[in-house]
């Protein structure tokens, strides 16, 4: 099959650093092309492929200091139009553009939609343009989208094996991974840890927008003696970063469309512990993989609680739901579904969980 993956240009394919949706990318572009595949990328020149590359700018945007990616998207997406009669299948990971630009192409086109949906900004384009189909990434992320869009598939994220190497036996700090923002809720990750008299590492970014949250509400709670911040850290560090710990914390205030961190976790055999929103009880096996909690109180017992769970049973859950060979697997399922029925009336597809 001829497939033309279309990456975001904020971050490399995969990222150098932080970048969730770059990394999915990247782990299925690799997968399809060593299942066979022709594959083609879009993305930034400084991404790494065995597909074919096109460059549509020289650096990850994010890294080259430029804040606005509209203009720079629009010019790729240009680039893949004039393509598009190479492709069998475009498989968007953009948010919106593509669904102006390329309507009349909808029988060929997909897009995934990596980010919340529960917030109304961009639903006019969902509503006006509700014949383009589209891949949710949980089933829960759904949820806020207007009716009658067109739903080609649910597919679960899945990562390499060897992204987040077993670790047979934890350690003894709890991890907190990802970005500093209110919705990740890092203050919470602090308390649980504090009370439950258990060590907590921090290795999370901060972003421009989130510099005030982190100076007036985190930043305070950092001298604790069991709390350390590492900071922003690189996909070779975070293996050893998660393997190593008893438990990765997930303590979310907001409906996380998926939450890659924690299959990253139960990758490395590490439990996790969430709470009750978005797609946590799509990802987490409560008393198998970690606990699902809803209040405080319930996250500290949890944590005191976790060394019971079998790291061998976290692993052997990961690989039978949460490999990028599955992934792989869904997404050309998704292909040929959209192939044989033209991209329209997929309405009722929901890939298992």
């Amino acid at each position: 099959m001829r497939i033309a993956q279309v990456a975001p240009l904020a971050e490399a394919v995969p990222p150098k650093l932080y970048g969730g949706t770059e990394r999915v990318v990247s782990w299925l572009t690799e997968e399809l092309v060593r299942q066979g595949h022709d594959v083609t990328l879009f993305a930034s020149g400084d991404s790494k492929t065995a597909a074919k590359l096109v460059p549509c700018v020289p650096q990850a945007l994010r890294l080259a200091g430029i804040r606005d990616h509209i203009a720079s998207h629009l010019v790729m997406l240009n680039e893949v139009r004039a393509r598009a009669d190479q492709f069998d299948v475009i498989h968007f990971h953009v948010d919106l553009l593509q669904h102006v630009l390329f309507q009349d192409l909808a029988h060929k086109c997909l897009t995934t939609l990596h980010g919340r949906l529960d917030l109304p900004d961009y639903m006019p384009v969902f509503r006006t343009f509700n014949e383009m189909p589209l891949v949710s990434i949980s089933n829960s992320q759904r949820v806020p989208m207007p009716p009658h869009v067109n739903w080609l598939a649910t597919v679960h994220h899945g990562l390499p094996p060897s992204v987040c190497p077993f670790h047979e036996v934890g350690g003894e700090y709890l991890a907190f991974l990802g970005r500093i923002a209110p919705e990740k809720r890092p203050d919470r990750a602090i308390q649980i840890a504090t009370q439950a008299g258990i060590p907590l590492k921090i290795a999370a970014k901060v972003d421009p927008a989130d510099q005030a949250y982190y100076d007036e509400a985190i930043a305070p709670l950092l001298d604790h003696p069991l709390v350390e911040f590492i900071g922003e850290i690189d996909e070779s560090a975070k293996g050893d970063f998660l393997g190593r710990a008893l438990a990765l914390l997930f303590p979310i205030d907001w409906p996380e469309p998926f939450g890659l961190v924690m299959i990253e976790a139960m990758s490395a055999g590490t439990p996790v512990i969430a709470f009750r929103n978005g797609s946590v009880p799509e990802v987490v096996a409560d008393g198998v993989t970690g606990f699902i909690v809803e209040t405080m109180d319930e996250a500290v017992t949890a944590a005191r609680q976790v060394e019971s769970l079998g790291r061998a049973g976290v692993r052997e859950v990961f690989e039978c739901r949460f490999t990028v060979a599955r992934m792989a697997k869904d997404y050309v399922h998704a292909y040929d579904t959209l192939l044989t029925k033209g991209g329209t009336d997929q309405r009722h597809l929901v890939a298992a969980e």
